[in-house]
């Protein structure tokens, strides 16, 4: 694919997060993300692919735009598409840290069409590639990327979702003696964290959204990073859509190259509200906003952060109704 798709991407989600980032803190997450999905579907217009839409805000009957099977682009490139306007509503919604506007792609078919369930996951950074087994324990699990990393267990940092369901983990984590930082929401930005040794963030684990888990995917082989997951149905139409994927056994255990064929891929992420990785929307006087952005490209392992200050009253409407919610 043409390494101008990586702009044109970053394009796509600082259209979503200006979009709703005005609407941050406001208490509503359903208009935030409306707001993100019609600018980035609107986006999505200029891009040169011939996307379909694999990863998205739902079927069919869920979603009126950006769902499952919609394509997008403007022609081009056959291309697999997975997006997540807002990666963290809730975020968005109380103004707490954490929230973007995420965007993948990849060559048809390269991107695992992962349904939308449970997903249990361990993702760490390129020092740790090969370094973890998602089936050994915890305390071997950071035994191993202390080691490949140079550090002690308690030097570690760990983030991990604020869940009942984690409970053990949590317990076991603070047992071998890593530092843990709980999230409330938003498992993606942290996955890319843990591949960027500035964030201080030296692994993810736990069960979260498996769409968000290809998201993140996507951008460790773009970082040289590595992940392994588990699809954990909790239903017969859960387990029956495991099969109908390939999966004789959900419970397989998918490696990087399973979640993400190939090194030809595209990660795009646009922060709406702060966080480790990239800095939310900031407003400035004269109708300006200034945004920051991640742009991973495959093929060649580039990572580009890109601060952008755009001019709000020279944008298309999909960007000025962030200032009415219509």
């Amino acid at each position: 694919m043409d390494r101008e798709l990586a702009m044109e991407l970053v394009r796509v989600t600082e259209a979503a997060a200006l979009s709703c980032a005005r609407w941050m803190g406001r208490g509503d997450k359903e208009l935030a993300d409306q707001l993100a999905v019609d600018a980035m579907r609107a986006g999505f217009d200029t891009v040169n692919i011939e996307g379909v839409v694999v990863i998205g805000e739902g079927e069919l009957d869920e979603a009126p735009m950006l769902y499952i099977g919609e394509q997008v682009g403007a022609g081009g490139i056959a291309a697999d598409v997975a997006v997540d306007p807002v990666e963290g509503t809730n975020l968005v919604a109380k103004g707490l840290n954490g929230a973007i506007a995420v965007v993948a792609v990849a060559p048809r078919g390269h991107l695992l069409h992962a349904p939308d369930m449970y997903m249990e996951k361990i993702a760490v950074g390129p020092a740790a590639r090969g370094c973890i087994d998602i089936t050994a324990s915890l305390t071997a699990n950071l035994k191993w990327v202390a080691r490949a990393k140079g550090k002690d267990v308690s030097d570690l940092t760990v983030v991990i979702l604020d869940r009942d369901r984690h409970r053990e983990m949590i317990r076991e984590c603070r047992e071998a003696g890593a530092r843990i930082k709980l999230i409330s929401d938003g498992d993606v930005a942290p996955a890319v964290a843990a591949a960027i040794e500035e964030t201080g963030v030296d692994i993810l684990l736990g069960i979260g959204g498996a769409p968000e888990g290809v998201l993140a995917a996507a951008a460790l082989k773009c970082l040289g990073g590595d992940m392994q997951a588990r699809l954990k149905p909790s239903n017969e139409q859960e387990y029956a859509r495991c099969q109908a994927m390939g999966l004789s056994d959900p419970q397989q255990v998918l490696l990087l190259d399973d979640m993400v064929k190939g090194e030809d891929v595209f990660f795009a992420a646009t922060g709406i509200t702060d966080g480790e990785l990239l800095r939310g929307v900031r407003y400035f006087g004269q109708n300006r906003a200034k945004t920051h952005s991640i742009a991973l490209r495959g093929q060649t392992g580039t990572v580009r952060f890109i601060e952008a200050t755009h001019q709000l009253d020279r944008k298309p409407s999909w960007y000025r109704s962030a200032r009415t919610g219509k």
